[in-house]
């Protein structure tokens, strides 16, 4: 089963275009170890041990260790060694799309904080996504409930941000951004129902267990932390159909080191596929996110390219 979103952008293209350039106008604690709860580990026994390792995923980047149906833990008395298990990671992102032939990738790098839920990302559109020859570079910064862009383009002041409330997005900042918010895309495996697991593999020298499975976006919601849930509550109210496939790269440690999900957003013509991949790497990872002051956020009105090349103009808000 796929996503179903109740709009769409009229094609390949427009879905880019939208998931960066155009605006939409529309907690857990964080403990000082890491995880050590042997709980927390990946099993390939499968069934209940493969459910249970993907629904703790998000926990255990988190540093908390806790998750559906699994009761609680703490990592607290895993000692110093294990602080850096998790917490921070820099991370790698991208989201593809093909329809028509025609195959657009946004790509994302940067450094994401579990325990604050924020993170800084640089991302690069293709030449069509942003619909002239060249582009800059997309600073992100993602933070609970607000996604923060520069270089915006489409108007907006080379030195200021625009700010998008995320709560208030259909897909709840899932590929609104051209990145799946890090945190985001681990939250969603707390709603997993079905898990499958494939086997041992290896990514970038690490020994990882690879789950493949189904996630329903409502209960994802409901079971994430209370930093994720806003967005994670409006994407499920959003979608036609909750449920979103998932491929999950587990180490050794629990730690999610990749996942792939693919959205689908129904159009006019046949549906156009989204597949949002987050690489995550280099635990431990000193991250500082400074969000702008309310000075710094743009609140005129931003050119937005709708599907056939025309433009409307809608206006940013500084968001509450």
């Amino acid at each position: 089963m796929v996503v179903q979103q109740h709009r769409s952008g009229g094609g390949v293209r427009a879905v880019c275009a939208l998931a960066v350039v155009g605006v939409m106008a529309a907690t857990a604690g964080c403990s000082g170890g890491g995880g050590g709860d042997d709980r927390a580990m990946a099993d390939e026994r499968g069934g209940a041990d493969s459910l249970d390792a993907v629904h703790r995923a998000a926990a255990v980047l988190a540093g908390t260790v806790h998750g559906t149906g699994t009761g609680t833990g703490t990592a607290a008395g895993a000692g110093a060694g294990a602080r850096s298990v998790a917490g921070s990671a820099e991370v790698r992102t991208s989201m593809e799309t093909a329809a028509g032939g025609t195959r657009v990738t946004i790509r994302g790098r940067g450094a994401y904080d579990f325990c604050n839920q924020v993170g800084r990302l640089e991302v690069v559109l293709p030449e069509d996504a942003a619909g002239e020859d060249r582009h800059r570079p997309i600073t992100e910064l993602l933070a609970p409930g607000a996604l923060y862009m520069m270089n915006r383009g489409a108007g907006v002041p080379a030195d200021k941000w625009v700010r998008i409330d995320t709560t208030t997005l259909e897909d709840g900042n899932l590929v609104t951004g051209g990145v799946t918010d890090p945190m985001a895309a681990a939250e969603l495996l707390r709603g997993a129902r079905q898990v499958t697991y494939v086997g041992r593999t290896e990514l970038a020298g690490v020994a990882v267990r690879h789950y493949r499975g189904i996630s329903d976006i409502g209960r994802a919601a409901r079971e994430a932390s209370p930093k994720s849930r806003g967005a994670l509550a409006a994407a499920a109210k959003g979608f036609r159909t909750d449920t979103v496939p998932f491929d999950a790269y587990l180490d050794e440690q629990g730690r999610l080191r990749k996942v792939r999900h693919r959205f689908s957003f129904a159009n006019e013509g046949p549906a156009v596929e989204v597949v949002s991949t987050t690489l995550l790497y280099g635990f431990g990872v000193p991250v500082s996110v400074g969000l702008p002051d309310d000075r710094d956020i743009y609140t005129g009105k931003i050119r937005q390219r709708q599907p056939g090349g025309t433009r409307a103009r809608a206006r940013a808000k500084a968001g509450a």
